[in-house]
């Protein structure tokens, strides 16, 4: 049972005791700014730079021969995807020939779907959610009619039966015997849900359905073990929680048990490494996730994550959860004692073991008052129609931050500042 008091000298008696505090001087954090949008985008870190200037470095002073020298940890950068995907590999407790890093989530999407939906007239459906990212929904619906099929007959919808939250034996209920396939978030982007992975992919399993996840919203903040949870793929971007740069590289993972699948989309980058420089016009993939490969890596994109996996390599995952959890528990202890008074709720679980990383604030006026809370040195993120996402970070988060901000929000409130916004959603919210 954690223990909180609603002082600043409590916050900092927190702060003294955390034994992740050293991190946060290797963060560019502006003086002043709370950031609360890692789940969005996080900070850049030194290490991070480090790496980013020392691949330019490389191409400054070998041009082509960048390709063949060594990166950080002594492979040559034209194996990136694989050392990073190495790194990544721990922190989902998967083996390192089972994940790489290449383009984006959307693309990742396309990629598993590409390689595992295999419609029959008998077996064709595809089962989502109705509260999951929309670009998860666009992509499958694309490679549904890619297949020839239609996705109003072809994808299945679970509805959240409160708008927030999944249920998961609804989801397995839909595991009728005309699905193929399901594709599922790990924690939900809204409402912070973390989802019952393992539960989903052993009732998947048993009855022949490929199950893949999208760890968005949970890699670099909940560890997994994918090992217990057993999924057939999963994808994720690698710029939230794991802080790798604005549109950085995404991770796909492949259970090794369909290393000798066909990719649905084949690449040169993906052909065995023995061969591919014979460029032979038959495609012969690698038997390892990195044979999911397409085109040629963006080296300079990738050398971030190198950066953030430093990080991770200094501390453990379970620290970050850990820390993760007292933080969003600490704010959510005090928006029950000082904020509730102004409308505000807690949109998100409760429960340690069913939420990720960030906490839902929810208010009828949120548009507004995330507007006045991004002009009070508070960085948030809005989702429509009512939640304010707030995400203090592990890596550079401190519990007076999370004071601090409760504050500003109380002042706000108290002189109803948010008023003079207008109730309209900005392009970046």
């Amino acid at each position: 049972m954690r223990h909180f008091e609603p002082t600043r000298e409590f916050a900092r008696s927190l702060d003294s005791a955390d034994p992740m505090r050293h991190f946060k001087e290797r963060f560019y954090v502006k003086e002043g700014l709370i950031y609360m949008d890692g789940n969005s985008l996080g900070l850049c870190s030194k290490d991070a730079e480090q790496y980013v200037l020392e691949a330019l470095e490389t191409w400054k002073n070998e041009g082509i021969g960048l390709w063949s020298a060594p990166c950080a940890d002594g492979t040559a950068y034209f194996d990136y995807q694989d050392t990073l995907g190495a790194g990544l590999a721990k922190l989902i407790g998967a083996d390192a020939d089972e994940v790489t890093v290449s383009t984006n989530t959307t693309m990742n999407i396309h990629q598993a779907v590409a390689t595992f939906y295999h419609p029959t007239p008998e077996r064709n459906k595809i089962v989502m959610d109705d509260l999951n990212f929309p670009t998860d929904h666009y992509a499958v619906k694309s490679q549904i009619r890619l297949h020839g099929y239609d996705p109003e007959q072809c994808l299945k919808f679970v509805k959240s039966r409160d708008g927030k939250l999944i249920n998961e034996d609804d989801v397995i209920a839909a595991f009728t015997d005309d699905v193929c396939l399901a594709l599922l978030p790990s924690v939900l982007y809204r409402s912070a849900q973390l989802v019952d992975m393992e539960k989903i992919a052993k009732a998947a399993r048993e009855r022949g359905i490929v199950i893949g996840f999208d760890l968005c919203h949970s890699i670099g903040s909940v560890p997994h073990d994918f090992k217990k949870i057993d999924p057939d793929f999963a994808v994720w971007c690698n710029y939230k929680y794991m802080n790798g740069g604005p549109g950085t590289v995404a991770g796909l993972y492949i259970n090794r048990r369909h290393f000798a699948c066909e990719p649905g989309l084949s690449g040169w980058h993906g052909n065995r490494a023995d061969t591919k420089f014979e460029l032979r016009l038959e495609f012969e993939h690698e038997l390892r996730a990195s044979g999911w490969q397409t085109g040629t890596q963006p080296i300079l994109s990738m050398a971030p994550i190198f950066g953030s996996l430093k990080l991770y390599g200094e501390t453990d995952i379970q620290t970050v959860r850990e820390k993760s959890l007292n933080l969003t528990a600490y704010l959510m202890y005090l928006i029950d004692e000082k904020l509730t008074k102004y409308g505000f709720s807690v949109g998100n679980p409760r429960d340690d073991a069913k939420r990720g990383g960030h906490v839902a604030l929810e208010h009828d006026d949120a548009i507004r008052i995330n507007e006045a809370i991004k002009h009070n040195g508070i960085v948030p993120d809005f989702r429509f129609p009512n939640v304010i996402r707030l995400a203090p970070i592990a890596f550079y988060t401190s519990y007076e931050d999370i004071y601090e901000m409760v504050e500003r929000i109380i002042r706000i409130m108290e002189t109803r500042e948010y008023e003079q916004y207008e109730n309209k959603i900005g392009s970046i919210a």
